[in-house]
């Protein structure tokens, strides 16, 4: 959900905004009715102007159990996976990155702002989520 830093679609942002609050509605509602929810979602700011779709989301989830984990891996290493999934998707032919991938990357943590903080170039998935577990017991 939500589109490419960089402000491309400007008639496309309003449907973002909504989308992403109809999504944050359900979280809140599965959480209200006492279920443990996982979201997977990645968030930026860098549309043809400021969106706060971060801050509006999290006051959706107020008064409920939530906790913001930043998923860090450095580019290289993204890209070095990519290539090996996807075959060279994000590369240009010269070998550097596409603008989109690397706005991408620094977007999506700006201004990371984070409850607990994991890194995939250094951790495995189930090191990630033991990171994860043992903040969610020292709440």
């Amino acid at each position: 959900m939500g589109l490419r830093p960089g402000g491309e679609r400007p008639d496309l942002e309003p449907l973002v905004v909504t989308l992403y609050a109809a999504m944050y509605d359900a979280i809140a509602a599965h959480s209200r009715l006492g279920l443990n929810v996982v979201v997977d979602a990645v968030h930026h700011d860098s549309y043809s102007a400021p969106l706060g779709i971060l801050p509006a989301c999290l006051r959706r989830l107020d008064g409920l159990p939530v906790l913001i984990v930043g998923v860090h891996c450095p580019i290289d290493v993204v890209l070095e996976r990519r290539r090996a999934t996807w075959g060279g998707v994000g590369y240009n032919q010269g070998g550097t990155v596409t603008d989109p991938v690397g706005l991408w990357h620094e977007a999506v943590h700006t201004p990371g702002l984070y409850d607990v903080e994991v890194d995939t170039s250094v951790h495995s998935a189930d090191e990630c989520a033991e990171i994860i577990r043992e903040r969610l017991e020292s709440r």
